[in-house]
């Protein structure tokens, strides 16, 4: 293997794959990136596992004398080229003796290999295999919108990832953590076949992080146990939460009558301001709702502090006051992107709806809402 390749490009690409890693992997291999230089394609594609995710970034390389595979202690590298301006690096790999020369205009460095035949590849799926085709941008909204209200609960494994639910009307992305429930609805694409899966949180980051910087069509493939996503960048591949998702519509109330519009920077930065008085355990913090202004108010009595601040909003149904723990309503408008948002409430024993107010070009592409359960408030 020889050829020069740019050292930031190398090193963005390296850092890409590198954060599938484990902390401390079950064999020392998995330490490594594995390194294949295609040099009729002119393609140096870069390789990280942890055995549940393996994920593949693609490199454009011009310069190319002889390809081949090693694989290459991924941690070195990377502290190696932090240190690095951008310029060229050649690197030569000798396959008698499993060592990588790396130089430079300056100087020159040598680094250990590891024979590529010893690295985990990915497993075929099954003959039945399902496909869908989206976007990188649509696939990272989905995720974007839902990835924080993952759960992280051992006696539920089943709602720690993001379920994707194809049925003839669209696409829906739902995630939950039996505190707060985000439904997020594309409703412009429309899947070939009905079916649904749960990726887990872990591979769901790795792939938000590489789409930021993706541009193409993404091909997903998945059977029951493992999905593969492919683009023109990228590749990856994951184990599957198995187990039955919640019938999340089930809990989605149909009957909220009182709706309150507002400015949802305002009420955002209101509530950052607020919540600092509140109780640390409970994090409560009020919503009182009267005529076109919702009082914020929140308070701990162990240090004798409280606050509150008044909210402009649009209201025509009788007082309120609900109380919510002040990080997951946070969370939910800080995740929510439209200028106004909606909240549609009951009364304060039961969840609070919260959909955003969007153009009727973008209520017919996207369906997002966001539910939260609320904190029973005391005498």
């Amino acid at each position: 293997m020889k050829f020069i390749v740019s050292s930031s490009e190398l090193l963005s690409s390296l850092q890409s794959v590198s954060k599938v890693i484990s902390n401390k992997p079950l064999i020392s291999i998995l330490e490594n990136i594995l390194f294949d230089l295609d040099e009729a394609g002119k393609t140096l594609t870069l390789t990280a596992s942890d055995q549940e995710t393996i994920l593949s970034v693609n490199m454009t390389i011009e310069n190319i004398e002889e390809g081949g595979k090693t694989t290459m202690p991924a941690k070195l590298l990377i502290d190696t080229l932090k240190e690095f301006p951008d310029q060229p690096l050649g690197i030569i790999v000798d396959p008698n003796t499993n060592m990588a020369e790396i130089s430079w205009e300056t100087g020159k460095a040598s680094i250990p290999c590891s024979a590529a035949d010893e690295y985990p590849q990915m497993r075929p799926l099954k003959d039945d295999h399902s496909t869908l085709t989206i976007e990188a941008e649509q696939l990272l909204e989905g995720i974007t919108k839902t990835l924080f209200a993952v759960a992280d609960d051992e006696l539920r494994p089943a709602m720690n990832g993001i379920f994707f639910d194809m049925k003839s009307d669209g696409l829906t992305f739902v995630a939950s953590d039996a505190h707060k429930l985000v439904r997020f609805r594309q409703l412009n694409i429309i899947p070939e076949n009905e079916n649904s899966f749960i990726l887990p949180k872990k591979p769901a980051n790795f792939l938000k992080g590489i789409l930021m910087k993706s541009e193409d069509t993404v091909t997903l493939k998945f059977d029951t146990h493992y999905a593969i996503f492919t683009s023109p960048r990228f590749n990856m591949a994951c184990r599957l939460i198995e187990g039955n998702f919640p019938a999340y519509n089930s809990v989605i109330p149909a009957g909220n009558p009182k709706k309150v519009e507002i400015d949802r920077v305002e009420c955002l930065t209101a509530l950052r301001r607020v919540a600092v008085f509140s109780n640390q355990a409970s994090n409560l913090i009020k919503l009182k709702i009267a005529g076109n202004e919702i009082n914020v108010s929140a308070q701990d009595l162990d240090f004798s502090i409280s606050a509150n601040e008044r909210v402009r909003c649009r209201y025509e149904n009788e007082d309120l006051e609900i109380g919510f723990k002040s990080t997951f309503l946070i969370e939910i408008l800080s995740n929510i992107s439209s200028p106004e948002v909606r909240i549609e409430l009951a009364d304060s024993a039961r969840a609070g709806l919260f959909i955003p107010v969007e153009t009727e070009e973008e209520e017919r592409r996207n369906d997002l809402l966001m539910l939260l359960m609320p904190i029973v408030i005391g005498d």
